[in-house]
């Protein structure tokens, strides 16, 4: 029976994650006994200081290097973001497991709705420079407070139940806070501990989540990725380690902290990066932040279609400009036991409410299809949890899924569409509350924002499936075969496909398709 001890730091997430790794690795190799070894860092000793200000670098490492290089542990394990780009000599990644989700997630007070009423400043707890440089235009428009949130941010360390218990402090203690930004992967990694849930759950009591999007608030290079690693030359304990090694992980981390080092590197930078893949878009990197130089960075690397040339204007169609159908809302209700909402347009909640439907509406926890749908819900004082970024449903069924968030199994979700998309949702409860016609006459021509697309087009963006059905009759066959067609991923592509259309290239957002066309 072999014997391997794993060295950790003694904090709630530390000790759970290293846990959950060393039953991960005894379940792959039976006889294996593995004992966790609690190691106190820098980073651990000093929490009055942000990391930012403190000299030196690996402060929630160092530590653990010394022990295992002195031998008295055998493996260690971190969080990835933690580590230095350049590690000392002697020692080996043995293994970077799955990641578990990347994203941020703020949680707030149970009194945050009252406070933003009344127009008090919203305290939110964070020490990290790239949340400080991202999360201010974010909140701005995506609390429910139509752009007048008055938010105060506060320089905050600790453990994760240290921070959460900020939110439970009396509103007169300087420590409180109304909100404290945490990484969601720590919160789901310790709702799968025993010991650490009952813990959580009390802190988690009336408290509202904010899933931070990642093209908005990228994390930092590497969240939510483990590293375990060992000596250099112990090749036994290797091959044990790197059974849990996922390929895919270490490809997204290996882009993002290639990002890192070519701003310079270390948790001072306000740079958020983060990697994914996605089924018709291949690889996205979103980085986001501020520049040692200066700048401002905000961009999404993609393998794109080669870009084209300038052309003429008046030979493209952009339906994500180009909403000209007529809306009608329809009569509908939601069950008053409804717990989670999915919006997927900002169309789909008319700005004029039946009676009681805006307290369900309320006391449910929605989530939408991107940005503009929560913008136009923030600004009619709805809270909104969590958004898809336009990349499809799908993408953010993991999410819906995390631990900590608890939210109901997907099947027992409504969605909240138009008459012409409710058939698309084959495994949730879809509810029409709108349906699309076409106008009886459109003004404009080619280019005008309140035209039909041009029967001769070359260049199509569709905002929807049920978009290009209203409007294909105002194009000529040979147009329709013969032009390229563009789209979002997820459902709408998948409409388009099964009208038919051949020539049909996926982009993240018109906006990645504009530039596509150089436009």
């Amino acid at each position: 029976m072999k014997s391997l001890r794993l060295g950790t730091r003694k904090s709630l997430l530390a000790w759970a994650q290293s846990r959950q790794v060393a039953r991960a690795l005894e379940a792959l190799h039976p006889g294996l006994q593995i004992e966790l070894v609690g190691v106190e860092t820098q980073g651990d000793r000093i929490q009055d200081v942000p990391l930012s200000q403190i000299e030196g670098r690996e402060f929630f490492v160092k530590e653990l290097d010394d022990g295992l290089l002195a031998r008295q542990v055998d493996f260690t394990v971190h969080s990835l973001k933690d580590l230095s780009l350049d590690r000392p000599a002697g020692i080996r990644l043995g293994a970077i497991p799955i990641r578990e989700n990347p994203r941020d997630v703020v949680v707030f007070s149970s009194q945050i709705l009252k406070r933003l009423a009344q127009g008090d400043e919203i305290r939110i707890g964070t020490s990290a420079p790239r949340r400080l440089e991202n999360l201010p235009r974010f909140l701005a428009s995506a609390l429910p407070s139509a752009g007048s949130a008055r938010i105060q941010f506060k320089e905050i360390r600790g453990n994760v139940n240290t921070r959460l218990g900020r939110l439970h402090e009396a509103e007169t203690s300087p420590k409180k806070c109304d909100g404290v930004v945490l990484a969601l992967a720590g919160l789901n990694r310790l709702m799968a501990d025993v010991t650490a849930r009952s813990i959580l759950q009390d802190l988690f009591k009336e408290t509202r989540f904010m899933v931070l999007p990642l093209d908005q608030c990228p994390p930092a290079p590497g969240q939510g990725a483990l590293a375990i690693e060992c000596r250099a030359e112990d090749i036994e304990t290797y091959e044990i380690l790197h059974k849990l090694h996922d390929v895919e992980t270490e490809a997204q981390v290996t882009r993002e902290r290639k990002v890192l080092r070519a701003w310079g590197g270390g948790c001072h930078l306000s740079l958020g990066a983060v990697a994914e893949s996605h089924p018709e878009l291949g690889d996205l990197l979103f980085v986001r932040g501020r520049h040692p130089q200066g700048h401002t960075v905000e961009e999404l690397q993609w393998d794109s279609p080669a870009h084209m040339s300038k052309i003429d204007l008046s030979t493209v169609w952009d339906g994500s400009r180009n909403r000209v159908e007529n809306v009608e809302n329809l009569d509908w209700q939601i069950p008053v036991s409804t717990v989670a909402i999915f919006v997927a347009s900002p169309r789909a909640i008319p700005d004029s409410l039946a009676p009681g439907q805006a307290a369900e509406l309320g006391r449910a926890r929605i989530w939408v299809s991107g940005m503009r749908s929560w913008e136009s819900l923030a600004r009619r004082g709805f809270w909104v949890e969590g958004c898809a970024e336009n990349l499809g449903f799908d993408r953010i069924r993991p999410t819906l899924q995390s631990p900590a968030l608890a939210l109901p199994a997907l099947a027992d979700w409504q969605i909240l569409t138009h008459q012409g998309a409710v058939a698309t949702w084959t495994s949730q409860n879809a509810v029409a509350t709108y349906r699309l016609t076409p106008q009886s006459s459109l003004p404009g021509s080619a280019g005008d924002p309140l035209s039909a697309p041009d029967p001769q087009c070359d260049f199509f963006y569709w905002n929807s499936g049920s978009q290009f059905e209203t409007y294909r009759r105002f194009i000529t066959r040979e147009s329709l075969e013969k032009a390229v067609h563009a789209c979002g991923p997820g459902k709408t592509a998948a409409r388009l496909r099964e009208l038919g259309i051949k020539n049909l290239k996926v982009f993240p957002s018109s906006k990645e398709w504009r530039k596509w066309l150089g436009i």
